[in-house]
C-alpha cells in the first residue's frame, strides 16, 4: 500500500460542532467517516481560531456541520465564513442513534460530523452578516414590543373593570386611544398611594405611559423595517397585496444568501407551499404541506387572501379551480405556490442586480 501522506497528499476530514452558550464541542471524522477525535473550545474568537487550527491538524478540512447556526453557532458561522470554510447547518439529530446511545454533547458533535460527511439532515445556512440579519433583529424587537403592548392594554382594561365606581364611570365611554392619552396625561397624587382610588389612578397612569412608549417604539421600528425592505427588494412591495410585514418575512426566510436555493421549487418547499402527494388507489390528489417555515407560509396566505379580495384575475383563477372539483383550500394552496414563484423571481432579479452593482 502506498504511503499517501509520505507522497505529499493530505487526507480529507470533516468536522462537526455541537454549539452551547459558553463551550462548543467539536469532532472530526476521516474519509471513512471514522471519528478521529473530539475537543471542547470556548465560544470566543480565540476559541474559534483554536478549533479551526485543531480541525485542520488532522488533514484538509472539506466542510463543517454545525448545529444551531442562528443562535449559539452564529459567531462560529461568521468566523468560518471569513476563513472560507464550507459550512452546513445540521437541522435535526439522529433520532435512532439518540434512542440507542442517549444524549451527550460529544455524541452530538460526532453526529453533526457524520451528517456533514454524508450530506444528510443538512442545509446551507443563512449568512448572518448582511441587511437581512439587521431586518431580523428589528423584526424580533418589534414582535416583542407588540406582545408587551398587548399585555399592557389588557392590564389597563382589567384594572378599569375592577376600579372603584366613580373612576370606572368616567372612563367607560372613551375610545381606546382617548382613554390611554387621558390616563397618561392625568396627574394623580403620588403621595396618596395608600388610598385605593389614588392607587388605581397611579397604576392606570403608569400603564398608559408604558403603552404609549411601546406604541412610539413600534412606529419607529416600522419606519426602519420599511427602509430595509425598500433597499433589499423595492419591487416586492409594489406588487398587489404585498405589504412591508409580509415582504419582510419572505426576505427573512430567503436570507442574505438566497442563492442557496437550487430552484424556485426549493423556496416553495421551504415556505411549505409545495404540493404533497396524497393519492391512493384511483384517487390522484395533493394535500396542503404542513412543513416548512410556517411564518413564511402565513405571509403567503395573507397575500393570497388579499389578492382573492381585490384582484379579478385571482378571483377567476380560484373560481376555475373550484369548478374543476378542487376545494377552496386546495385552490388557495395552488395560489400560494404561484405567489412563492413570483416572490422567488423578484428576489433572484434583485440579487443579480446587486451582484452586477458590486462588481462594477
Amino acid at each position: 500500500m502506498r504511503d499517501v501522506e509520505a507522497e505529499g497528499f493530505q487526507k480529507r476530514v470533516v468536522g462537526g460542532v455541537d454549539t452551547q452558550k459558553d463551550l462548543h464541542v467539536a469532532a472530526v471524522v476521516d474519509e471513512l467517516d471514522r471519528v478521529l477525535a473530539s475537543e471542547c473550545f470556548a465560544t470566543t474568537r480565540h476559541g474559534y481560531k483554536q478549533m479551526l487550527t485543531w480541525m485542520r491538524s488532522f488533514g484538509e478540512l472539506t466542510r463543517v456541520g454545525i448545529e444551531c447556526t442562528g443562535t449559539y453557532g452564529a459567531g462560529l458561522l461568521r468566523y468560518l465564513d471569513q476563513a472560507k470554510v464550507t459550512v452546513l447547518e445540521v437541522t435535526a439529530p439522529d433520532r435512532s442513534d439518540r434512542r440507542k446511545r442517549g444524549k451527550d454533547d460529544t455524541l452530538d458533535a460526532c453526529n453533526a460530523a457524520h451528517a456533514a460527511f454524508a450530506g444528510v439532515r443538512t442545509v446551507t445556512p443563512k449568512n448572518r452578516d448582511g441587511m437581512v440579519e439587521s431586518l431580523r433583529v428589528l423584526k424580533v424587537c418589534r414582535k416583542t414590543a407588540i406582545q408587551a403592548r398587548r399585555v399592557t392594554l389588557q392590564l389597563i382594561q382589567n384594572t378599569i373593570v375592577s376600579a372603584p365606581d366613580e373612576l370606572r364611570e368616567t372612563l367607560r365611554k372613551l375610545t381606546r386611544m382617548q382613554l390611554i392619552r387621558m390616563l397618561a396625561a392625568s396627574r394623580p397624587d403620588l403621595s396618596d398611594y395608600r388610598q385605593l382610588a389614588s392607587a388605581y389612578r397611579i397604576a392606570l397612569k403608569t400603564l398608559s405611559r408604558r403603552y404609549l412608549e411601546l406604541h412610539d417604539e413600534i412606529a419607529d421600528l416600522d419606519v426602519m423595517i420599511a427602509g430595509l425592505v425598500d433597499d433589499l427588494a423595492p419591487d416586492l412591495v409594489s406588487r398587489n397585496a404585498i405589504g412591508y410585514e409580509t415582504a419582510a418575512q419572505l426576505l427573512l426566510t430567503a436570507g442574505d444568501n438566497s442563492d442557496r436555493f437550487r430552484s424556485e421549487s426549493s423556496f416553495a418547499a421551504l415556505c411549505g407551499v409545495s404540493p404533497v402527494q396524497a393519492s391512493s388507489g384511483k384517487v390522484s390528489r395533493h394535500r396542503l404541506n404542513r412543513g416548512g417555515d410556517r411564518a413564511a407560509n402565513s405571509a403567503l396566505h395573507i397575500i393570497a387572501i388579499g389578492r382573492l379580495r381585490t384582484d379579478a384575475r385571482t378571483q377567476a383563477y380560484v373560481s376555475r379551480r373550484i369548478a374543476e372539483g378542487h376545494s377552496k383550500l386546495e385552490a388557495i394552496r395552488c395560489l400560494k405556490r404561484y405567489i412563492a414563484r413570483e416572490v422567488y423571481g423578484i428576489q433572484s432579479r434583485n440579487r443579480t442586480i446587486n451582484q452586477v452593482a458590486i462588481s462594477t
